[in-house]
């Protein structure tokens, strides 16, 4: 369990990403407009909660951890902002894939 905010830790099996910035250039150097960026699907994790819960009660392991860079889905998370910074949250299971560093 990482705690990258001493206001906000998540709860189960939560996790809060920030999501890189989009690609305002191409490699060749031509600025991409805003109406034309993609929506961006790739996110550092900054704090996870402790876990999820089974039916039988012990606490199911989240499969990402604090530093992690995650793939998420287009659509989904909730919108959270701290310290002026714009952050999401994910269920650990809405995740789709870490990349291995």
């Amino acid at each position: 369990m990482a705690r990258a905010f001493n206001k906000f830790l998540p709860l189960l099996d939560r996790v809060l990403v920030e999501r890189f910035l989009p690609e305002l250039k191409t490699k060749s150097g031509l600025m991409i407009p805003e109406k034309s960026q993609g929506k961006v699907v790739q996110a550092t994790v900054v704090a996870c909660g402790p876990g999820g819960r089974a039916k039988d009660g012990s606490t199911v392991p989240l499969t990402v951890k604090f530093g992690d860079v995650v793939l998420l889905p287009e659509y989904g998370g909730t919108k959270v902002e701290l310290d002026k910074k714009e952050y999401f949250l994910f269920r650990d299971s809405d995740i789709l894939g870490k990349f291995e560093s």
